[in-house]
């Protein structure tokens, strides 16, 4: 996108051509105008065009463009926090809400995978969350027990059992989380797009929002360069890729950087040898590696950091250590492509749910787990607007825009970090 390989990589490369937008050229009416076409966005508009009512969607670049279009593709339940820390963070009821909505947000990704036929290498073997030496075994089996007490299927495995299903010895445990998978995910959010197409919404893309007016009859006015949008309700679904006129979002979200870098088609008989039966894998290192595959056999190595500056050769050649060092069978195997996106991460790790005005709503801050909950937290402010749902029924408590101190400097420790990290590990 915008002629640029390091943005959306590989997954521009092999998914589907997206459906046909224009540029916004007129001035329209909806019930809802949706700014931002990722999984909120697009599951916001899909919802609403199904109940019957007009959807406009407003996108600055294409769809896709922000996190929905860079990630690694795994379709995970939960939040990175463990359960009871969820608990302690939001309280009740919205501790136990949010556990419950999202360990049914991987069911809810895959069943309109199949509802709507999108084609987006979907697959459901589960997921490994891998440890590393003792300590990393020790949270493993933590939020094994605190996911178990809930009733969710996941399983901590031995040495040998992870050895077996990741193809590397690496690791000493794995905790396999059967109710999540991976999907190729820019493919993901296209489909959504045709979905919401068919049910009736419209998506304008190069179609920046430049102003917002407040009309007498309380309805909103979206402006953008060349027409404008006229509707009752407007969500917000730009996360951490937000700008005017939303900029001050921004001020509670510390922006991570994450890159990707995937290799060619592995041969045959490697390919076997490596996550044999496709499960998309993360370790429990503070600056984490994570691995997957994709339908065609390229392997994908991600972690922190971002492709830009000096950086961008001190992570390829990390990621070719890494790789060699988990499947050493992969040491002639080079890399194909590059990309890398930012992660909007709050101070406490959990996502936000904000009133910007009146009828102006927004859910921000998936802290690295965007496709489950962007697709049901897109739900639930579609059901918002369209009154099937009251604010004390949403999966969190509605909060102020809180300024995260220090963001800049957070920003910076998380780049720079990465690089210092990445120019020491995994050289022997």
């Amino acid at each position: 996108m915008n002629n640029d390989p390091l943005t959306h990589g590989l997954w521009e490369l092999t998914a589907p051509p997206p459906p046909k937008t224009d540029t916004l050229s007129d001035d329209l009416h909806a019930d809802v105008v949706v700014v931002g076409a990722g999984y909120t966005g697009l599951s916001a508009a899909l919802k609403i065009g199904t109940a019957g009512r007009s959807c406009i969607v407003l996108e600055a670049e294409e769809i896709g463009f922000g996190g929905s279009g860079r990630n690694v593709g795994l379709v995970n339940a939960g939040l990175w926090l463990q359960p009871a820390e969820v608990r302690k963070v939001l309280g009740q009821p919205y501790g136990n809400r949010i556990l419950s909505l999202l360990d049914q947000a991987p069911s809810v990704v895959y069943d309109l995978i199949a509802k709507y036929g999108i084609s987006c290498e979907a697959s459901r073997p589960g997921t490994l969350h891998c440890g590393v030496g003792a300590a990393g075994d020790r949270q493993l089996r933590e939020r094994e027990r605190q996911w178990q007490a809930l009733g969710a299927d996941v399983v901590l495995l031995d040495r040998n059992e992870t050895a077996a299903l990741t193809g590397s010895r690496r690791y000493s445990s794995a905790l396999l989380d059967r109710r999540a998978g991976t999907i190729q995910p820019l493919a993901y959010a296209r489909g959504l797009a045709d979905a919401a197409l068919g049910a009736g919404a419209q998506i304008f893309t190069r179609s920046a929002v430049i102003s917002t007016t407040r009309l007498t009859d309380g309805s909103w006015r979206l402006s953008t360069p060349n027409g404008s949008v006229t509707a009752r309700w407007v969500i917000v679904a730009t996360n951490a890729y937000t700008v005017f006129p939303w900029s001050n979002l921004r001020t509670e979200l510390v922006p991570l950087p994450y890159f990707n870098i995937a290799t060619t088609p592995l041969p045959p008989a490697i390919r076997r040898s490596v996550l044999p039966h496709g499960h998309g894998i993360w370790d429990t290192k503070e600056v984490l590696t994570s691995a997957r595959m994709d339908q065609a056999g390229r392997l994908i190595i991600g972690s922190v950091g971002a492709l830009r500056y000096g950086g961008a050769p001190i992570h390829e050649a990390w990621a070719k250590r890494s790789m060699h060092r988990l499947f050493p069978q992969t040491r002639d195997i080079p890399f194909e492509s590059a990309w890398w996106g930012t992660i909007g991460m709050t101070a406490d790790h959990v996502p936000r749910f904000h009133h910007l005005a009146d009828q102006v709503v927004t859910m921000c801050g998936y802290n690295g787990r965007g496709i489950g909950p962007g697709t049901v937290f897109g739900i639930a402010l579609a059901e918002l607007a369209l009154g099937t749902r009251d604010l004390s029924q949403m999966p969190l408590a509605c909060q102020p825009v809180h300024r995260i101190t220090g963001r800049k400097v957070r920003e910076t420790v998380y780049e720079l970090g990465s690089v210092a990290s990445h120019l020491v590990t995994d050289r022997v």
